[in-house]
């Protein structure tokens, strides 16, 4: 019986490990279609990467205002022959189904800082969403997981029985 029980811890220790490589990779993958999309011009690449809903993100420099491009312009948008930039996975993370990626693509004069947002939909990595800024090119990514210096959480808050929980799904 205990070599058994012995076996089956294992055998869930290595799924376990073997669901999050695939994870990893998979996540990877995604942000390299980018990558690989966008340096080369490949436009399934793209299409690859992000859901066909996904949004770019950032604030327009000469009015302030956040400024919106759906994914099927910034893909229209790509030139044939691709960019001329050097890209760098930064960081990511992820929990259940949803995930969050740090990429940087350096050009000659100035680079792009990118924070992707991930969703796991029908067993795929998409990105949902492109927040970015374009930086100078000595601005790197600050922050936790950034090595920025290390700040003490804060104090738990208490638990108010007034507090309504959230239901499954609805935003929260």
């Amino acid at each position: 019986m205990k070599k058994i029980i012995t076996l089956s811890i294992c055998l869930l220790m290595t799924s376990t490990l073997t669901f999050g490589q695939s994870t990893d990779e998979a996540i990877k993958a995604t942000v390299n279609n980018y990558f690989e999309g966008l340096t080369t011009g490949d436009t399934a690449k793209l299409g690859k990467a992000f859901h066909s809903s996904a949004i770019l993100r950032t604030v327009n420099a000469s009015t302030g205002k956040i400024q919106d491009f759906p994914i099927k312009t910034f893909i229209s948008k790509t030139p044939a022959g691709g960019v001329k930039a050097t890209t760098k996975l930064i960081s990511y993370s992820y929990a259940g189904i949803s995930g969050l990626a740090a990429a940087e693509l350096q050009f000659a004069d100035f680079k792009y800082i990118d924070l992707l947002s991930l969703l796991q939909v029908n067993g795929e990595w998409k990105i949902v969403t492109r927040v970015f800024s374009r930086v100078e090119l000595d601005v790197n990514l600050k922050g936790s997981g950034a090595s920025s210096p290390k700040v003490a959480a804060p104090a738990a808050a208490k638990k108010s029985p007034a507090n309504i929980k959230p239901k499954k799904d609805d935003g929260w």
